[in-house]
């Protein structure tokens, strides 16, 4: 009872959220990496078919919340409205904490400076069992959060997290949020293909437009931003893959959003 007692007490007043559905691959790694250092966890499913809710059934203190898909952005701002601490965390349901990350987050919600509204992750994709280090970095995002202190913004798919006074005091944790997000490239380049199609409806939606130089201009752009700015070539044959990757998908967007453009002219 006293060994029970003192693992409760080490839980820090953080929610954690995650949004989603079948992901069996990297759900039990996801829930995993914070079973320790969380008061609550919110899982909310959108159907799973496959053993997302067998494993999440399966871990301590996770609470599951089943709802019908509203959207990448809205889909995350439900999530991040089921949480009750005074402290959240979200997390896709292929990242994973890793442990200099969780002592970082510990030590900022331990040290409890009321000043701080929220954190900045690092997160790092792996690939083949190694992370990219140069590839996609850095990918800070806003992910740690007082409750009540943001809310989710930006647009299908490219959500993001936003703080709801743009003045509020922010910090960039150490550590690395995993991201198992490349488990092939061929998986990796067929869902860039859905994600292209939505973002292009999205961007249409939003008045944005195309042109046809931009077939070229920008996927050109993409994978020198990669292969110069980050470069990616020192990960290797992964980083490679990963500029390639990058600048395939938005060639794709571009290619959906042209469609989009003359199906509306006609």
């Amino acid at each position: 009872m006293a060994a029970m007692t003192d693992a409760a007490s080490d839980l820090l007043p953080l929610s954690v959220s995650i949004v989603c559905c079948n992901n069996e691959a990297t759900i039990e790694r996801c829930v995993a990496s914070v079973v320790g250092l969380a008061s609550e966890i919110v899982a909310v499913d959108s159907g799973s078919t496959d053993r997302t809710l067998e494993i999440l059934g399966a871990q301590q203190g996770v609470r599951i919340v089943e709802q019908p898909w509203l959207g990448y952005v809205k889909q995350k701002q439900f999530a991040l409205e089921q949480c009750s601490q005074a402290w959240v965390l979200h997390l896709d349901s292929d990242e994973s904490v890793e442990p200099e990350l969780a002592r970082s987050i510990r030590e900022l919600i331990e040290g409890d400076d009321t000043g701080i509204a929220g954190a900045d992750v690092n997160r790092k994709v792996w690939y083949r069992g190694k992370p990219l280090n140069h590839a996609w970095q850095p990918e800070w995002r806003l992910r740690l959060v007082r409750r009540g202190r943001a809310k989710w913004g930006g647009f299908d798919p490219h959500d993001a997290m936003e703080m709801v006074d743009p003045d509020a005091r922010t910090l960039k944790l150490r550590g690395d949020l995993r991201h198992d997000s490349v488990s092939d490239i061929a998986t990796f380049l067929s869902r860039q293909v859905s994600h292209a199609r939505i973002g292009a409806k999205s961007a249409f939606d939003a008045g944005k437009r195309s042109k046809v130089t931009k077939l070229v201009t920008s996927p050109v752009g993409a994978w020198l931003k990669q292969m110069v700015l980050r470069r990616a070539f020192m990960d290797g044959w992964r980083g490679w893959l990963a500029a390639a990757a990058t600048a395939m998908a938005t060639c794709m967007k571009h290619c959906v959003l042209l469609e989009l453009e003359e199906e509306d002219r006609r």
